[in-house]
Parts: structure tokens; sequence; C-alpha cells
């Protein structure tokens, strides 16, 4: 190749190390498909987007259908959301995020999520570093999720509505 070629446009030439994990790639990230959405409770719903394993972490999209307090928990390590459509507050502080708003919350912080009831959907995506631990408003504990719960919870729905368990290994990292 001449030394003046123009190379930017040209593909990397060597290959990936062969331990590098495959990439993951959600075209419709908003399934038209009502199955891929994985219930979690009355009229509330999780997309995985991404399970990681061997990091402990999950990405998904979270939508709700109804008004109320969804959940009072605490988070270990960071989570990050952005609202894709309508909005959503914690009780423990003023802000409200509405769609378009990036949120960070840092760890060991305990809030309670609450739709209020002029909102008829809110659909946010999150990135959840270790676990949700659920707590009553003292911070005794009542349950949590990891990423091996979502795996759990993913594989069941999945066989039960036809996609087949396997249908969450495209999300598994």
């Amino acid at each position: 190749m001449p030394a003046d070629a123009d190379t930017s446009r040209m593909p990397y030439q060597y290959p990936n190390p062969p331990e590098a994990l495959a990439d993951i790639v959600v075209p419709d990230a908003i399934p038209v498909d009502e199955r891929v959405w994985v219930p979690q409770a009355e009229n509330v719903w999780f997309r995985p987007l991404c399970l990681n394993i061997s990091s402990g972490y999950w990405m998904n999209l979270l939508r709700v259908r109804k008004s109320g307090v969804l959940s009072r928990h605490r988070h270990p390590g960071p989570v990050h959301g952005f609202v894709l459509k309508g909005r959503w507050r914690y009780l423990e502080h003023d802000w409200v995020a509405t769609e378009g708003s990036y949120v960070f919350e840092p760890p060991g912080e305990t809030h309670t999520l609450v739709v209020d009831e002029d909102v008829q959907e809110m659909i946010t995506y999150f990135q959840v570093n270790g676990v949700m631990y659920y707590v009553d408003p003292w911070g005794k504990h009542t349950g949590y999720e990891d990423v091996f719960t979502k795996l759990d919870m993913c594989r069941k729905h999945y066989a039960a509505v036809g996609l087949g368990e396997d249908y969450v290994k495209q999300f598994i990292r």
C-alpha cells in the first residue's frame, strides 16, 4: 500500500484476542414482540440487554404500567439510568427523573421508587452493578435481585412463552 494512502476507513487488520467475548447488538431494544418483556411484578416488566455473569451486573429496560411504589432498595454498587419514556422519582429526593434524564445512584444509597398517578407508562434503561437489596422503611432485608436471579427469571419466562429458555443466552456475557 502506498505510504500516502488513506487508511481511515480501513478496518482493523488483525484478529481480536481469542478470549474476547462476542459483541451484543440488540436491534429492537424496545421490542415489538411482547414476549421479550419479562414480568417482574404486576404491571412491571424488564427487558434484558446484557446479563454479565462474570462481573455481576445487568443492563435492562424497566417498563412500568401502573402508579404507586415499585420498590424500596439499596445498592452496594453504582447504578446508572436513562429515562426513555414517562417519569419516576424517589421518595427520599426532591428531583423527578423525566424523559431524557440521566440518573446516577451512588453505592450505599437506599431509595423508594415511585411512579405517579398520571404516568401511563415508564421505560428506563438501567445498569445495575451488584445487587438490588430490598428493605423495609427501617432497613430490614426483605429480598434481593442479582444477575443470577434475573437470568433465572428470564429462562423461566422465555420457556413459558415459547421462545425457549435458551433465548436468554444471547444476553449473557
